[in-house]
C-alpha cells in the first residue's frame, strides 16, 4: 500500500515521516493553512532520501506558475490539485517531475490514471483539505483504474475501513494526521502509517 502524507511544514515532520516508511511526502506551496514558502520547501526537499517521493502540491495557479514552483524546490513530482484541464498536464510534460492529477469525484470525472497524461491520480473530498469524509462507495459505480491514490477524510481511525471499501492503490492524508490545522501529530502519522499498512491481506 503506496502511502503519501501531506502538508509537512518543518524537518521534524519530514524525519517522521520518513521514519515511518512512508513513500511519499508533500508539501503545499499554494494558500492553504499548510502552506510552506518556496525557500523552505526546498529545504525539507533535500533532508528527504531518494526513495521518498517529495511532492509539491498546489491549486488555483496557472500551469506555468505551478512548473516555476516544482522546479524551484526540486521536487520530484507536482500535483495539480481541483479542475484542471489536459493542456495543463500538456504543458508541463516535458518538465523534470512526475505529474499527479488529484480531483474531486463528480460525474465528468475521468478515473483512468495517465488519462490526462499524470503518473498518479489521486481522488479527493469535495473539499480538499477539510478532513470531511465523503461517501467513497460512489467509487464502487466508478472504480478508478491504475495506480490510484483515495484521499479525503482519512484518519489512522478509519483508513483501514477506507481501504477495503475503495480498494485504492494507496492513500493520501492531511488533516487527519494533525493536532490542529496546519500542524502535524507526529503519533497520529506514525498510526496512519501502521493502519494503512495493516489493511493489506
Amino acid at each position: 500500500m503506496f502511502v503519501k502524507l501531506c502538508g509537512l511544514r518543518t524537518e521534524s515532520d519530514v524525519a517522521v515521516a520518513v521514519g515511518t516508511g512512508a513513500d511519499a511526502v508533500g508539501f503545499v506551496l499554494t494558500t492553504s493553512p499548510r502552506q510552506i514558502d518556496v525557500d523552505l520547501a526546498g529545504r525539507l526537499v533535500a533532508a528527504v532520501p531518494e526513495h521518498v517521493l517529495t511532492v509539491a502540491v498546489v491549486r488555483g495557479i496557472t500551469a506555468a506558475e505551478a512548473g516555476e514552483l516544482a522546479l524551484k524546490t526540486g521536487v520530484r513530482a507536482l500535483q495539480l490539485h481541483g479542475d484542471y484541464p489536459r493542456e495543463a498536464f500538456d504543458e508541463l510534460a516535458d518538465l523534470p517531475f512526475g505529474l499527479i492529477r488529484a480531483t474531486a469525484l463528480g460525474p465528468e470525472t475521468d478515473v483512468r490514471t495517465g488519462a490526462f497524461g499524470e503518473e498518479l491520480l489521486l481522488i479527493d473530498s469535495p473539499v480538499a483539505g477539510s478532513g470531511e469524509q465523503w461517501d467513497i462507495s460512489r467509487l464502487e459505480d466508478a472504480p478508478p483504474t491504475g495506480q490510484w491514490l483515495l484521499a479525503g477524510g482519512l484518519s489512522p481511525e478509519t483508513v483501514a475501513g477506507a481501504i477495503s471499501v475503495a480498494k485504492p492503490w494507496g492513500v493520501d492524508v492531511s488533516s487527519g494526521i494533525e493536532s490542529s490545522r496546519g500542524v502535524k501529530d507526529h503519533g497520529r502519522m506514525r498510526e496512519f502509517v501502521a493502519g494503512a499498512r495493516a489493511s493489506l491481506p
